[in-house]
């Protein structure tokens, strides 16, 4: 246990440390934490074998897990809080249209390119590995999306209509993949599993749904017998962790095989507690700040867990390089046309699509279940290597289109320490 606790304050140290040194770069916070995991991690100091010194070995990383998984719910429900009926009634059909069209060509730009790639050479990538990486590549990773908005306080369309697209991106990215990951299992399997294809997907995305808008309901209800602003604060925190909880339960219904998705779930609970609660906003300013050291926790161990093995494997890096490239390119061309589509505005069509380029846990949770098919190591080492790509000049990206679009104001240096002695 005391191994433990060390390690948890070293990622949080070792990732504000070297946030100083990113700031003198201009990178984003976020760039600094994941840096620190990888510096933490087995394949680095880890490798040393000194006991809270990061940490030892991918096994040790992976049993963080209940950090992690801890630290997503916080940041999904912190972007269903931006589900307001007022941003809604103005975007919300248009921020559907860009989320799903956005996705789709995503993942039929890469398909059709990884396609071409199993055809010239079907001995490096088989066909049922190329389907389920072209669904993989329209996930978004909320998170990083989330601390650069946060970071900055950005503010404006752009940041608006980002929010809502990552969080439509999930339920969508859910979806393609449970598709083509049917469809890859008949072709690896020679049989086609309908409930696996299109019931499960549909069952899992509206059970995830209702559990969310009884636990923001239920949530509103509880917060009504508690006045005083640290109980209301812990009620709210204490039902994001049941939601997380309960989120990872699975059950069966006759053959069919139900679940949750964590995101999505918590997604649905911040957005039914804010339009019905009239003091969600405070709460959420109040509860941001209590959530900031289990952020940085997050990052960390997510650079921690990244496998640099994949670094040395030329077929790995080959298709990662050709995945990279072709995801790039469908989420900026996707997100430019759809955003011509609905009439956006022009700062918006130029920088949307580079904000959506962050990929991580979502990506790395497909990817795992992909593994289990025939090739499906090459599929989860591809996955790894784009993610060490994107989570590394993904934040940067996003912070760059933000202030190109205006939405971020740079200000001087500040000193807390001094505000406070005011």
């Amino acid at each position: 246990m005391e191994t433990y606790l060390i390690s948890l304050a070293a990622c949080m140290i070792g990732g504000l440390m070297l946030s100083r040194l990113t700031k003198l770069l201009n990178l984003p916070a976020v760039t600094a934490y994941l840096v620190a995991g990888l510096l933490l991690g087995p394949f680095c100091l880890g490798a040393l074998g000194v006991p809270g010194m990061g940490f030892n070995s991918l096994a040790q990383t992976e049993s963080m897990s209940i950090v992690t998984q801890t630290a997503l719910g916080f940041i999904a429900f912190t972007i269903g809080n931006e589900f307001r009926l007022s941003q809604l009634k103005a975007m919300g059909s248009s921020a559907i249209t860009i989320g799903i069209l956005q996705a789709v060509i995503t993942t039929v730009l890469v398909d059709i390119v990884l396609i071409v790639v199993h055809l010239c050479f079907p001995n490096v990538l088989s066909l049922p590995s190329a389907i389920v990486l072209g669904a993989i590549a329209s996930a978004t990773a909320p998170a990083a999306t989330l601390m650069v908005v946060r970071q900055y306080k950005a503010d404006g369309p752009l940041t608006k209509l980002l929010l809502l697209v990552v969080a439509i991106d999930d339920a969508v990215g859910l979806l393609l993949f449970s598709i083509s990951f049917g469809i890859a299992s008949a072709l690896s399997h020679g049989q086609i599993n309908l409930l696996g294809v299109v019931i499960e997907p549909i069952v899992e995305i509206v059970l995830s749904l209702g559990l969310g808008a009884i636990m923001g309901w239920l949530l509103n209800w509880v917060e009504q017998f508690f006045h005083s602003r640290s109980k209301r604060m812990t009620i709210s925190i204490a039902f994001v962790l049941l939601t997380v909880g309960l989120s990872m339960l699975k059950f069966h219904i006759g053959p069919v095989h139900c679940g949750f998705s964590l995101l999505l779930v918590c997604m649905m609970t911040g957005t039914v507690f804010c339009n019905i609660c009239d003091t969600s906003e405070e709460l959420m300013d109040r509860v941001d700040g209590w959530t900031m050291p289990l952020n940085i926790l997050f990052f960390v161990i997510s650079g921690a867990e990244l496998d640099l093995k994949v670094l040395i494997q030329p077929t790995t890096l080959l298709i990662g390089v050709i995945y990279i490239i072709a995801r790039s390119l469908g989420k900026y061309f996707g997100s430019d046309l759809s955003c011509h589509l609905t009439k956006q505005s022009k700062p918006i069509c130029d920088n949307l699509g580079i904000t959506l380029l962050p990929q991580a846990g979502v990506a790395l949770g497909m990817a795992l279940t992909a593994s289990t098919l025939p090739g499906g190591t090459l599929v989860r080492n591809v996955i790894l290597f784009s993610v060490l790509v994107y989570e590394l000049i993904g934040p940067a990206l996003t912070r760059r289109s933000l202030i190109a679009a205006g939405e971020i104001q740079l200000e001087g240096r500040t000193s807390a320490r001094k505000l406070n002695e005011k």
